[in-house]
């Protein structure tokens, strides 16, 4: 009777380390497998906002925008509200209202090579009900006028405005030809385009003095 105890004693505590040996290995897969499917589940997570972002990015731009820039992969749309003293500022010096607070820019990057860079910057502006784009380049701290686009205007007088500055005038019949339209809207297009041009300086220009 004594043998049979000691036996089944023995072979209790042989199953029991047996299950102590393998409950760690068990918990170990699970956890493993929990592991991976958590990290799967945030990888795809991952990769569908990063699309999702991408695609957002890639909308925020409209497609005059786009146009000036065949070479750029995405597009990234800033807000800027303009200050107080600087809207005060421009619509003393242009003799005109500054059409919104809320101040919109396009940025256009660049993968290739691998590497992603900043190719160029435009705006949208309004005179006379159209939509006129404006492309800027940098000069010395500066945001500068690249070139004006707009459908339904001459590209001379367009022409006219590569190269100038928040500090160049933009006077009609004086710094600006008509050339080819008629006044009124000639003065609303140099008008809305030496705000914007103001605008941009103030809001990513250079602290600099006159």
């Amino acid at each position: 009777m004594k043998k049979i105890t000691v036996l089944t004693i023995a072979g209790l505590s042989l199953v029991i380390s047996l299950a102590a040996a393998c409950s760690p290995a068990s918990n170990t897969t699970t956890t493993t497998n929990a592991n991976r499917a958590a990290m799967t589940n945030a990888a795809n997570t991952t990769v569908a906002n990063n699309a999702t972002t991408a695609a957002k990015t890639d909308e925020d731009a409209p497609a005059s925008v786009k146009a000036v820039f065949p070479d750029a992969q995405s597009f990234t749309k800033q807000h800027k509200d303009i200050p107080k003293d600087a809207i005060a500022d421009i619509e003393k010096d242009t003799g005109a209202k500054v059409p919104d607070t809320d101040h919109h820019s396009y940025l256009a990057f660049s993968t290739a090579g691998g590497a992603r860079k900043q190719i160029g910057a435009a705006t949208i502006v309004k005179a006379n009900g159209k939509d006129f784009v404006i492309v800027y380049e940098n000069k010395e701290g500066s945001p500068v006028i690249k070139e004006v686009r707009g459908e339904g205007v001459p590209a001379p007088f367009l022409a006219q405005f590569a190269g100038k500055g928040h500090d160049d005038k933009f006077q009609v019949g004086a710094d600006v030809k008509a050339n080819g339209i008629d006044e009124a809207t000639a003065k609303a297009i140099a008008q809305a385009v030496r705000i914007d041009s103001m605008t941009m300086q103030n809001l990513y220009g250079a602290a600099h003095s006159h």
